[in-house]
């Protein structure tokens, strides 16, 4: 009776030193294949914080994990002791990696904008409601912009355009995908119908300020469509197929 007593003391105490050195080497495995994956530590959201609060706000809403270096974006902040003064420019969302360009300072604050991507620029162009979503684009979109041209007379025939533009006076063509919008500033919607009540659906009023973000060599070209003929913006969703499509002349419009 004793002895099996004590081998079934044995035995437990035999399963426990198991279960912990399995826990250990599981730990250090962990440890190990984030050493190869050269990890690196980050501040992480804890939860959702508006645009406008204070960085020093955000001590307790943020927390530091650790992260794989491929993972982590350029400028993702480590502490924010540095920040002190600044405040958010969008809605922080929770498990999202805290930006640098997240914080500005307040007197950079302006709602309804979106940093602009380092390296590039801002221009912005006047552009009827039909041109832009029916009013509906809104700061952060991307869109695909589109130009069209109607000439006096027909292309001349050494003119330096695509093929199927040669003897076309009107044609539309695509000018770039990925356009970033960070700004778009209109008029309130006008929601009386022609009958003088106050329901249905609001419409856009006027003409709208819309702010783009691109290099200074695609802010060129978009401001020359703007300038000799018309723009219409497109926006894209996360589903979008980005094609290469021809230029658009009556004499293709129906093939």
């Amino acid at each position: 009776m004793k002895t099996r007593l004590l081998g079934g003391i044995a035995a437990l105490l035999l399963a426990i030193v198991g279960v912990v050195l399995l826990v250990v080497y599981v730990q250090g495995a962990d440890k190990r294949a984030q050493q190869g994956l050269e990890p690196v530590n980050v501040l992480v959201m804890k939860e959702r914080v508006p645009a406008g609060t204070k960085a020093e706000d955000l001590q307790s809403k943020v927390q530091v994990e650790s992260l794989p270096k491929s993972a982590v974006p350029t400028g993702t902040l480590q502490a924010l002791g540095d920040q002190k003064g600044k405040v958010t420019t969008v809605d922080l969302q929770p498990g999202e990696q805290l930006l640098a360009a997240r914080l500005v300072d307040p007197r950079e604050f302006r709602p309804g904008t979106v940093p602009v991507p380092e390296g590039l620029e801002e221009a912005t162009f006047v552009l009827t409601p039909e041109r832009i979503l029916g009013g509906r684009l809104v700061a952060g979109d991307k869109v695909t912009v589109f130009a069209s041209f109607k000439a006096d007379d027909a292309m001349p025939a050494d003119a330096n355009v695509p093929a199927e533009v040669k003897g076309w006076k009107e044609f539309t063509g695509l000018l770039y995908h990925d356009i970033l919008v960070t700004a778009v500033q209109q008029a309130a919607p006008d929601t009386k119908q022609s009958g003088g009540t106050d329901k249905g659906v609001a419409l856009p009023n006027g003409s709208a300020y819309v702010t783009v973000a691109l290099s200074d060599a695609n802010a060129s070209r978009m401001i020359f469509g703007a300038e000799f003929g018309t723009l219409w913006l497109a926006k894209q969703t996360d589903t979008t197929v980005k094609g290469d499509p021809p230029v658009t002349t009556f004499g293709g419009l129906f093939q």
